[in-house]
Order: structure tokens, then sequence, then C-alpha cells
């Protein structure tokens, strides 16, 4: 199984709108980013009180990226902020 698919799998099992998640994955050499775009609504969920979910989401990433000797970075993007 594939990060992004393990990534997807767990934030789906976290929101109300599983059907909303979507996951892109941008490899370089040595990194990966892996960007998670979920519905308003579900926002909250996946980042948690004090951001702790996320953080978590992200020791996750950061841990499986080295054991590959890569490096990963998750982030979670809110598309109001990018319009």
């Amino acid at each position: 199984m594939e990060l992004r698919e393990i990534v997807e799998d767990l934030i789906k099992r976290l929101v109300d709108e599983p059907d909303e998640v979507t996951i892109t994955e941008s490899k370089g050499e040595r990194t990966t980013i892996l960007e998670a775009r979920v519905a308003k609504p579900d926002m909250g969920k996946v980042i948690g009180r004090r951001g702790k979910t996320v953080e978590a989401l992200r020791v996750i990433v950061g841990a499986c990226g080295a054991k590959k000797k890569q490096k990963c970075i998750f982030q979670v993007i809110d598309e109001e902020e990018e319009n």
C-alpha cells in the first residue's frame, strides 16, 4: 500500500464527508509532498484540537519517509486561502 493511500484512508475515517477527500502527491528526487483537501466542515476534524491530529499525521508521514530515506511532508490545504 502506498503512503498516499494510507494517509487518504486515515483521513477518510476521520471526516463526515469521505467522498470529498483528495490527496495529491508531488515527488521530487529526495522529497515527497502530500497535500490533503477536505470539505470545509471537516477541516477542524483533520486539524484537531490545537493541531494534534494533523501533527500526528505528519509524524506518521515523516516516519514512513525516513524508512525510505526520503523527506516526506504532509499539508492540509485550505481552498479559501489559495484564492
